[in-house]
C-alpha cells in the first residue's frame, strides 16, 4: 500500500510532478493506494482552484453518470479509482470483464477519488475524463488513460483526446477546470462511504474486500442475491 506524504494539495493544479508514485507489482489485488491523513480531506470541501477559483461544495452531480451495464441491473459495482494508482489499472480490466460477462446482471459504475498527494497527475487525469464525458467519450478515455498511464502530462491527454475525435484543448488547463466540481462531487461521496484508498469496490452497497478477480467477484455478487433470484453463472 502506497501511503501519502505530508505535504501537497489536491487542488494546487497539474504541473510538473513533485514526486512520481513508485510502481510496483501488488502481490494481491486488495492492495491499494492510499490516504495517510483522513482528517486533510476535509480540505476538499472547500477547496480553491489553481486559479483562484472557488469550487462548490454542494454539485447536483449524478453519481451513477459514468456505468457500465443496464440501469436496472441486480448488481452494481461502484469503483472509487484514480487514474494515475496502478492497482486502479490492474483492476480495470477484471471489472470490465466481470460486467461483460454477467449477461446484463451488472452494472459496473466509476467514481472519482484521485490520491492527490502521491499521484501528481491524478487530478488533471480525472478532469479530462470528466471533459471527455461530456462528448459521450468518458469510457474510452477511461481506458486510454490505465492503458497509458505513465503519461498522463498535459501534452499526452490532449492527444489522446484528438485520438478519440475532441477538441485536446477541452480536456486541459482552463477548460477542464469546471468539472473539478464533478470530481470533487465524488470524491465528497467516497469519504462519506469511509474510502480509504483506490481501487475501493461496493457491491450493492456493501464493501468488497476481496481479491479483485474473476471468481471471488461472481462469488460476493452471488451471495448479494442469495435471497432473491440466482446469478446466471450459478445456473446448471
Amino acid at each position: 500500500m502506497e501511503e501519502a506524504p505530508t505535504s501537497g494539495g489536491m487542488w494546487s493544479g497539474s504541473g510538473s510532478p513533485s514526486r512520481s508514485s513508485e510502481r510496483t507489482k501488488p502481490t494481491g489485488m486488495t492492495e491499494s493506494c492510499s490516504l495517510a491523513e483522513t482528517g486533510r480531506w476535509n480540505r476538499l470541501r472547500s477547496p480553491a482552484g489553481r486559479d483562484g477559483r472557488q469550487v462548490s461544495a454542494a454539485v447536483p452531480i449524478d453519481p451513477f453518470r459514468h456505468s457500465r451495464g443496464p440501469a436496472d441491473a441486480p448488481i452494481v459495482v461502484v469503483e472509487y479509482a484514480d487514474f494515475q494508482c496502478p492497482y486502479c489499472a490492474q483492476a480495470a480490466p477484471v471489472l470490465h470483464e466481470f460486467a461483460e460477462m454477467s449477461e446484463g446482471q451488472v452494472r459496473l459504475v466509476f467514481r472519482h477519488f484521485p490520491v492527490f498527494d502521491i499521484h501528481p497527475y491524478a487530478l488533471t487525469a480525472a478532469l479530462a475524463a470528466e471533459a471527455a464525458g461530456l462528448q459521450s467519450r468518458f469510457w474510452e478515455m477511461h481506458d486510454l488513460l490505465f492503458a497509458r498511464q505513465d503519461r498522463l502530462a498535459d501534452k499526452f491527454l490532449h492527444a489522446y483526446a484528438a485520438s478519440l475525435g475532441i477538441d485536446g484543448d477541452r480536456v486541459i488547463g482552463d477548460a477542464a477546470q469546471p468539472f473539478g466540481d464533478a470530481v470533487e462531487a465524488d470524491y465528497a461521496r467516497g469519504i462519506e462511504q469511509g474510502v480509504r484508498g483506490t481501487p475501493t469496490i461496493f457491491i450493492n452497497g456493501e464493501p468488497y474486500r476481496g481479491r479483485t478477480e474473476i471468481a471471488p467477484l461472481r462469488k460476493a455478487a452471488s451471495l448479494s442475491l442469495r435471497r432473491h433470484r440466482r446469478a446466471p453463472w450459478s445456473r446448471r
